[in-house]
């Protein structure tokens, strides 16, 4: 073969290698990409989008194109982006339909924050999955980043934040630090919040973070002063904790450890220890042996520091143990406002006993309840009218209930009109586990801060220091009417004397349990003062 015909041969072949490679490169790319910007990794769609993808969590699907649908009605106004960023893939039904509940809360609140001030900018709301547990918040982060840099996306805050992990903090960390607001909706542990100084300085960690959810020291207080007016002072208290690393974990049981009370005291703190937030592992024999040391010693009240996987094991195993026919109360967390959903109709009659009579009651501060505001009005009243043998004028209705009241009104009706537009978001809005309210309040709170801020004219973007800014601001004259209640922001961003919703889930006869909503809880043992005027010592 002439020379000439081999050095073409050649050619054609590694031309042949090359467009193969590229080929390969291209689908192989292609494979990893589940939608516009959220990319396959580790078996999980990682990344941001604000286009109806529901990262292959079908119970998000119709909620997630809602969203998508507003984004394209305020396309073409002023308009910045909002980020809710929580894992929104797992293969836990009872975890899914959580998502779509937060989610639900997100659209809604956006609806209200773009229709109800009726001011610009508008609010897109993009969906950001970290991945399980937050640990490949990384790459998402550095995505947020590049929006909030870019003159199209305008990143103006994140919210979301549903699980107090060491992942969530950096998350939370690195945000703030490149001057990204993030307002946290839904972490109550103490160690991702801003320290508040004695004469009101407060020590800014996080840079522009706001909470609207009281901590975990904060709940516990709150159970604390409420079982304390009610004439429960005479606990017998035990404490049972997870030590699995977990900042939820473990603020919790610092602010439980941290409670005084006037009764005897109870045994020693009991310890187990879970293998992660979403996996039982060993726990339920470690319970056996807890559920019978706490039946030989005299507590009756357990005050659990674990999150909600290990909380339906351990009050199961609490009721199968039998103590002398005596009757248990689990204290617990806000994570707590999961377990009813996770609980099945066998769960609810061995909690119940065969004798009808619930073996285990479980209590926690819930960051909202539906029913708060009407039940604490009604008593209210009727104090007044024994007072005062009239009805009050509206004026003279107390500001800590009624505006709250007028906040879930409004919501409720948003949800009405959802309805009716015929818009689908996957299923009824299920206000009694708090997470739509407290994600509405979150998207609102974004809003108010947006439209307070807004400079210049209609086509004027707010910059993110300028958004950060106005979180301490939301208070006094500018606080925000939320459906948990009134949300007065501190100088480090944080919610002051917010009320704790006391609930109690206790088995019902029917096969399932009921959610109770037993009274308000507040942080500092008093109400929030009129105007929500914070005093200069918050700590």
């Amino acid at each position: 073969m002439p020379r000439w015909k081999k050095i073409l041969i050649a050619v054609l072949v590694l031309g042949l290698i090359v467009a193969l490679g590229f080929t390969a490169c291209e689908l192989s790319q292609r494979e990893d990409t589940c939608a516009d910007g959220v990319v396959r990794n580790s078996g999980e769609c990682i990344g941001v989008n604000g286009e109806g993808y529901d990262f292959g969590t079908p119970e998000i699907k119709d909620v997630a194109r809602a969203i998508a649908q507003e984004n394209k009605r305020i396309d073409d106004q002023p308009r910045v982006t909002v980020a809710m960023m929580l894992p929104l893939q797992s293969n836990q039904a009872a975890l899914r339909r959580q998502m779509r509940s937060d989610l639900q809360g997100a659209y809604l609140g956006q609806r209200q924050a773009n229709e109800g001030e009726g001011e610009p900018p508008k609010i897109r709301l993009v969906l950001a999955n970290p991945g399980r547990n937050y640990r490949q918040q990384e790459k998402v982060v550095d995505t947020l980043l590049r929006m909030a840099d870019s003159p199209e996306d305008r990143l103006r805050a994140v919210t979301g934040f549903n699980l107090s992990l060491n992942a969530t903090e950096e998350a939370v960390k690195r945000l703030t630090e490149h001057k990204v607001p993030v307002l946290a909706s839904r972490i109550s542990g103490d160690q991702i919040a801003n320290e508040e100084g004695l004469d009101g300085m407060a020590q800014l960690r996080f840079p522009g973070l706001a909470r609207i959810i009281p901590t975990n020291h904060d709940a516990a207080q709150a159970l604390a002063n409420f079982n304390g007016e009610r004439g429960r002072e005479n606990l017998k208290t035990v404490l049972v904790y997870d030590r699995r690393p977990d900042s939820y974990n473990e603020s919790l049981a610092k602010a439980f450890s941290g409670i005084k009370e006037n009764g005897p005291p109870g045994p020693a703190a009991m310890s187990f220890e879970s293998p992660a937030i979403d996996e039982p592992g060993s726990t339920g024999n470690q319970f056996t042996q807890t559920a019978n040391n706490i039946c030989d010693s005299e507590a009756d009240t357990v005050y659990f520091a674990g999150r909600t996987l290990h909380l339906r094991i351990f009050a199961l195993k609490l009721a199968q143990v039998g103590c002398k026919e005596r009757h248990y109360t689990i204290v617990s967390g806000s994570d707590a406002a999961s377990l009813r959903q996770a609980m099945t109709e066998k769960d609810w009659g061995q909690l119940r006993g065969e004798d009808g009579h619930a073996k285990v009651t479980v209590q926690y501060a819930a960051p909202a309840h539906p029913d708060a505001w009407n039940a604490e009005l009604a008593r209210w009243n009727k104090k007044w009218d024994m007072d005062h043998n009239r009805k009050p004028t509206s004026e003279e209705l107390p500001q800590y209930l009624a505006e709250p009241k007028t906040a879930l009104d409004t919501l409720k009706k948003r949800i009405e009109s959802t309805h009716s537009e015929g818009t689908n978001l996957g299923s009824a809005p299920n206000l009694e586990d708090s997470r739509t309210m407290l994600v509405y309040d979150g998207l609102t709170t974004i809003g108010k801060a947006l439209h307070q801020v807004e400079s210049g004219g209609a086509e004027a973007v707010p910059g993110r220091e300028d958004v950060g800014r106005q979180w301490s601001l939301l208070q006094s004259r500018h606080r925000v009417q939320g459906t948990s209640g009134l949300i007065c922001l501190t100088s480090g961003g944080n919610a002051y004397d917010k009320p704790a919703a006391v609930v109690e889930l206790e088995p019902g006869q029917a096969g399932h349990g009921k959610l109770k909503f037993v009274g308000l809880g507040w942080p500092t043992g008093r109400e929030q003062p009129k105007n929500c005027v914070i005093p200069s010592n918050t700590s």
